[in-house]
């Protein structure tokens, strides 16, 4: 009897920096299938710098190529195609088991991004987010299938963001456009902690445990000196007394980090306290301080 699989698909326009290929992903006992695919691609050019033409504002965009990712759960083999049509129905219902299901397989698109970049040495890593794909599914098929990008059945999903979203309602309360323009032009201007601890969330959500406690101490210390008295709000106040009482334990997490992985209890920690610094800076956003 033919397995089958369910899975998660995202086009992208343009080339990905991982290679096309397939790439079987472990996590401990769990099993997982990266199957990218580049389509429609123009045919290579020669390594020759070739010489700069003239350019006209009204030229024809050039057509891109189409990078398709497929993630397949190959942990979970489904029965027979009356349980897969089941998990398809059960899941494409429920707007939450959705994003769970695009979330999971966007993360391991970025974990064999993150590692192209570190395996060649390159600095600016390639990584993707859903409000970026041209297309998102979920579905189920066989391997035979999902080998090749195809499946047996699938729901598309809409990849951008939803009225009502939680990312939508996120994005409403930061309101990034105006603080783009107002760094961009001058008037404001981005504080370290910001950035570092972007980085150290990018590592947590990627569950690179050991170099987000490390980036987590040097953004914590940067936010303790950038924002202590960025606003008269007394939740303000209350949560840097906070991050100052947890200081220590983030040395020590990130002590204990250079030397391995962190346990689960650390972990839980670690996100905390994390959780804690982006509390403050989504407060400084809201409040304009």
């Amino acid at each position: 009897m033919t397995r089958l699989f369910g899975f998660a698909q995202f086009d992208f326009a343009g080339r990905l920096a991982v290679a096309d290929g397939r790439y079987v992903l472990r996590d401990g006992e769990l099993e997982r299938v990266l199957v990218v695919e580049t389509l429609g691609a123009p045919p290579p050019t020669g390594r020759r710098r070739r010489k700069p033409r003239d350019a006209g504002a009204d030229d024809t965009p050039s057509e891109l190529p189409l990078a398709r990712v497929t993630v397949v759960r190959a942990f979970e083999p489904l029965v027979d195609e009356a349980a897969a049509e089941s998990w398809l129905e059960t899941r494409g219902d429920d707007e939450e088991a959705v994003d769970r299901l695009l979330e999971e397989g966007l993360s391991d698109l970025n974990r064999a991004l993150h590692t192209q970049a570190v395996a060649s040495g390159d600095p600016h890593p390639q990584a993707m987010a859903l409000a970026g794909a041209a297309a998102a599914r979920i579905g189920f098929g066989s391997g035979e299938q999902l080998a090749d990008s195809l499946f047996t059945e699938a729901r598309r999903v809409d990849p951008g963001l939803r009225p009502g979203s939680r990312r939508h309602q996120r994005d409403e309360d930061l309101r990034p456009q105006e603080r783009v323009a107002a760094v961009l032009g001058g008037r404001e201007r981005l504080d370290a902690c910001e950035t570092l601890l972007l980085r150290a969330r990018a590592d947590l959500d990627a569950r690179r445990s050991r170099e987000a406690a490390l980036q987590l101490r040097v953004g914590l210390e940067a936010l303790l000196t950038e924002l202590r008295d960025a606003l008269s709000d007394p939740g303000h106040a209350e949560d840097m007394a906070m991050i100052e009482g947890r200081r220590q334990e983030v040395g020590e997490l990130a002590n204990i980090a250079l030397q391995g992985d962190l346990d689960g209890t650390q972990l839980q920690a670690l996100g905390e306290i994390q959780a804690l610094c982006e509390r403050v800076l989504r407060r400084r956003r809201v409040l304009g301080g």
